[in-house]
């Protein structure tokens, strides 16, 4: 876990993607002086690789005992890909201290109809996780579209960040947390009846991840109770523009009650 936590501020949440871990947001941290800021391990990463969930209801409530254990009641909430994806989901649940939200090329949810698709598809990852070389795996998951931005030693690069993780847990977070298993929480942001919300959300996209920045651009058009930034980047704008990145999260702290 990265932090800087020698502040005042109301404490800022940073949740990683899927094979990261806390300190992917060192950058970001360390321009942001002035913010207390907490970059959690996710369950199956970094410091927590023991740790496993078994879907989104179990890691909101692994999410709720990290905070209690921080002593944090108050706070931001960010998160990045998976990260974000578990930050809207705890948010959808009403926690009492959530003050703001933030979110950065994530996926509100899929269609009833196209779930067990993509479970079949995220099993086929979570297989290759358990049973190849980590080098080999990464190699092929930075092929994805969704890093189209990326060059090949850029893929490179970021494979061999990732070599540290543990395949088994990677691919029981994946299992667990699959777009297939996640309810879709459009509703929620729309702030419908019963079931819709009034926290504050902010929702960054990157122009070149094409796939995410239309999934936000339809949740405008939708009428989701939303703020759309659009970055020019990919779908890692906080570790290929960290500086950015932070300054567009001060602003954000203070835009935010």
């Amino acid at each position: 876990m990265a932090s800087n936590p020698n502040s005042r501020e109301l404490p800022l949440v940073l949740l990683h993607g899927l094979l990261g871990d806390g300190r992917d947001w060192q950058p970001v941290i360390e321009a942001l002086p002035g913010i207390a800021c907490h970059a959690l391990d996710l369950p199956g990463h970094g410091s927590n690789q023991g740790v496993r969930v078994t879907g989104f209801e179990q890691a909101h409530q692994w999410l709720c005992d990290a905070l209690k254990a921080l002593g944090i009641e108050q706070y931001r909430l960010a998160g990045y890909s998976l990260g974000g994806r578990l930050a809207l989901y705890h948010a959808s649940q009403s926690p009492a201290g959530l003050q703001a939200l933030l979110l950065e090329n994530c996926h509100p949810g899929l269609p009833l109809a196209e779930r067990a698709a993509r479970i079949e598809h995220d099993e086929g990852w979570a297989r290759r996780f358990e049973r190849e070389p980590l080098t080999e795996v990464l190699a092929d998951w930075y092929q994805q579209g969704v890093f189209a931005d990326l060059d090949e030693a850029a893929r490179a690069r970021q494979a061999a960040r990732r070599l540290g993780n543990q395949g088994s847990a990677i691919a029981t977070m994946l299992r667990a947390t699959s777009l297939g298993q996640q309810p879709d929480l459009a509703a929620w942001l729309r702030a419908e009846p019963l079931v819709g919300t009034r926290l504050p959300v902010t929702w960054f996209s990157g122009s070149r991840d094409h796939k995410f920045h239309q999934l936000a651009c339809q949740l405008v058009k939708q009428g989701c109770n939303i703020n759309h930034l659009t970055l020019d980047g990919g779908h890692n704008l906080h570790a290929s523009q960290p500086g950015t990145f932070a300054q567009l999260l001060r602003e954000w702290v203070a835009s935010t009650p």
